[in-house]
């Protein structure tokens, strides 16, 4: 999916910033109102949206309802889910995937009706899936040959964000640096941050290399007020072999019927939960991490075992996990995979209301940059697709009213003499990084304390002299990740209880008196607040 190379662009009506499946909704529904410029961090099939394999979430079928969507919803979000949001996403879903239909999006089917699955948390079989394990993949491509066929939008590839432009208050353009290593501007009369998530703050974990926090370091730096970052999924299932990149082993394994196996290839998720292995993510992540600590084995795992499946239906029903597997020498038809849990996806984010408002005038958010409080402490499976249709689309229609907003261009010329030159030299940056990752994984992961919180903050606070200033593309990437890293562990300390993805060992238990409410943080302040979308 090449994007046409184009000519620098200075001025336009609409910036989205990411190309996944939020921004490109969002593209389509802005190009009826003025001209849209979509900014992809590298090639466009570099996204979360690309990698997503589970499926998406929808009440369509005829054994399902949306009240049930909502209250599974609800329930995985463990008492934060704002329920306006979550409303909002399960009604308005199924609109959001018949367009997807109508613009040649191919789910599976049995005959001529769609093909329904099951995962974690879910009361109905509600999860549609794509070419069996590449749903987000085949979304992706038909949203991109929409937008390509859409006059008004122009996608522009190995565009970096560097900063919003904020000017009397009000952002009306980025700061970019070009595939060719040059900063640009450009401007106009409203952004839409929908940069997807930020995993590589952490050691390990199943995102994209693009997935470094850049949305949320951007619009923190601008000053917009930033929600709920203590909360961060770790799925329980990543591929752990050496040599192999932290491959995503879905959640619709265990929906098949896939167990879980500790390192005496003992069954046990039964005495966690009683769903087993089919228990809210964050249960069955502390499950592993806990099963990981009572090994002897200097590198331990636990394997995900399918090994009683019919191999033939495996293999169908999961052609790229079982391709994936197999370079890595392992055959999930017949071997059991060993399995550690990986950083995945940030319920929390740019604070928005429910038409992707953020707290700065002419700022925009939405999918996983984003947080509306829709997924609460702790995502549903197969809900983040949905969420980027629901909120992308959503974000759109509110934005189309900024156009008399929108600012004079100004000249590249005008800019060359004041930016400074971008520098090759990444090495610092990539050590800096590797150090927040180390920091994170080993102090704000699956399990946190105050003292490791503190220690944490200590050690990020500790790196800020040495945050590298040059222009390069890496190097920005390092200020993202600390600054992101920042934010995760400093909310995760103000919240003394445990919810959700959030678990702490001095605070285990829930205090809804004092936390059933939203971390927000801005500048150098964090408050707790109720949540309104209103």
């Amino acid at each position: 999916m090449k994007a046409e190379q184009k000519a620098a662009i200075t001025d336009t009506d609409f910036v989205v910033v990411g190309a996944g499946v939020a921004g490109l909704r969002a593209a389509i529904e802005l190009a009826a109102a003025g001209r849209v410029l979509v900014l992809a961090k590298l090639e466009v099939k570099e996204s979360a949206t690309q990698y997503a394999q589970g499926g998406i979430a929808a009440a369509l079928s005829d054994e399902d309802e949306i009240s049930l969507h909502l209250q599974d919803t609800l329930v995985a979000g463990d008492g934060l889910c704002n329920p306006q949001a979550a409303r909002v996403l399960v009604e308005e879903g199924p609109e959001r995937i018949e367009e997807l239909i109508a613009w040649g999006t191919h789910f599976d089917r049995n005959g001529t009706k769609l093909a329904f699955t099951r995962e974690g948390a879910h009361s109905r079989d509600r999860i549609l899936h794509a070419h069996g394990d590449s749903t987000g993949q085949e979304i992706g491509r038909a949203l991109y040959f929409k937008a390509k066929s859409i006059k008004n939008i122009v996608i522009s590839e190995f565009e970096f964000a560097l900063d919003l432009l904020v000017e009397n208050g009000r952002v009306s353009g980025v700061k970019l640096l070009g595939e060719d290593g040059h900063p640009h501007t450009v401007r106009a009369s409203a952004v839409l941050l929908a940069t997807g998530g930020l995993g590589h703050v952490y050691k390990e974990t199943t995102n994209p290399a693009v997935a470094t926090g850049d949305g949320v370091a951007m619009a923190f730096r601008a000053g917009a007020e930033i929600s709920d970052m203590e909360f961060v999924q770790f799925h329980p299932t990543a591929l752990y072999v050496k040599g192999a990149p932290r491959f995503l082993l879905s959640e619709a394994l265990r929906g098949e019927g896939a167990i879980l196996r500790n390192d005496q290839l003992a069954r046990f998720m039964p005495k966690y939960h009683p769903l087993a292995e089919l228990a809210p993510r964050d249960v069955v992540a502390r499950a592993i991490a806990h099963e990981l600590e009572l090994s002897r084995s200097k590198d331990p795992v636990v394997y995900l075992d399918l090994t009683d499946k019919n191999p033939e239906k495996i293999r169908q029903r999961f052609p790229r996990i079982y391709d994936t597997c197999l370079k890595y020498n392992v055959d999930i038809t017949t071997d059991m995979i060993p399995v550690r849990p990986a950083a995945h996806y940030a319920m929390g984010g740019v604070k928005t209301d429910l038409d992707g408002c953020t707290s700065l005038a002419g700022l925009y958010a939405a999918g996983e940059v984003a947080c509306t409080g829709v997924h609460g402490a702790n995502r549903l499976a197969s809900n983040s697709l949905l969420e980027g249709l629901v909120f992308g689309e959503r974000a759109a229609r509110s934005m189309r009213s900024e156009l008399n907003h929108r600012q004079p261009a100004i000249h590249q010329n005008d800019l060359a003499s004041t930016q400074e030159p971008a520098s090759s030299d990444t090495r610092s940056a990539d050590d800096l990084i590797r150090e927040v990752q180390n920091i994170l994984w080993r102090d704000v992961g699956i399990v946190r304390s105050g003292h490791t919180l503190m220690n944490a903050i200590h050690q990020l606070e500790a790196l800020k002299p040495s945050l590298p200033t040059s222009n390069c593309r890496r190097c920005q990437e390092a200020r993202n990740v600390w600054q992101t890293g920042i934010l995760i562990a400093k909310s995760a300390l103000a919240r003394e209880e445990s919810r959700g993805a959030h678990y702490r060992t001095d605070f285990p238990a829930h205090d809804d008196k004092k936390f059933l409410k939203h971390s927000v943080i801005a500048g150098d302040k964090i408050r707790f607040e109720l949540l309104s979308c209103e």
